[in-house]
């Protein structure tokens, strides 16, 4: 298959972001459910590990598969050899302790607030994208409504972030697990 021929329309998008969004509801509805409010306040490390990991991963396959059809129109060469992993890991862990900070101070569940400013985040990042870089020069998204794009980009984002939350709960398993493993090593050398 040829990226270089592929050409989304409004329609696409629009039914794309509804798609996206019922998938979005059900998992921040699962994710909510199962990580209550004093699980995630001790999420903030995890949340920063792993969005650097999503991000700077994401962003790289992003950048190698779409380079032709999308992305080399506007993004710098060096992002795509490498310097997407310097720019996002940090920039990455950075929105997470910001969201993070915020989530736990906004009214409501603290998850879903987080979640909510991943959202928030793509519709500026997308807006950026649109009047900034001219994304929709791009031949891919030529001729589309840049609002069908905006409407996609806000539950595409809580879902990534979702991906984020769910890394972010297994690093920090691991985590556990690693210490139980080590005081139990550690208690046993003092029983030799």
């Amino acid at each position: 298959m040829n990226l270089e021929s592929i050409r989304l329309t409004s329609d696409d998008m629009w039914q794309s972001s509804l798609v996206t969004a019922l998938i979005t509801i059900i998992l921040v509805a699962f994710l909510a459910w199962r990580i209550k409010r004093e699980s995630f306040n001790q999420l903030r490390w995890p949340l920063a590990a792993a969005a650097g990991l999503f991000w700077a991963g994401y962003g790289l396959l992003l950048y190698q598969v779409f380079w032709d059809s999308y992305y080399r129109y506007f993004g710098a060469n060096w992002m795509r050899e490498g310097g997407i992993l310097i720019v996002m890991v940090p920039v990455a862990a950075g929105m997470a302790f910001v969201f993070h900070w915020l989530a736990r101070r906004l009214p409501g569940i603290p998850l879903v607030s987080f979640c909510f400013l991943g959202g928030l985040e793509g519709l500026l990042e997308h807006l950026w994208g649109i009047y900034g870089l001219k994304i929709l020069d791009v031949p891919m998204l030529q001729g589309i409504n840049p609002l069908s794009i905006l409407a996609f980009a806000f539950p595409e984002y809580i879902f990534y972030w979702c991906v984020v939350i769910g890394i972010a709960v297994l690093i920090r398993m691991t985590g556990n697990a690693v210490k139980v493993l080590f005081f139990k090593f550690k208690s046993s050398e003092n029983h030799l």
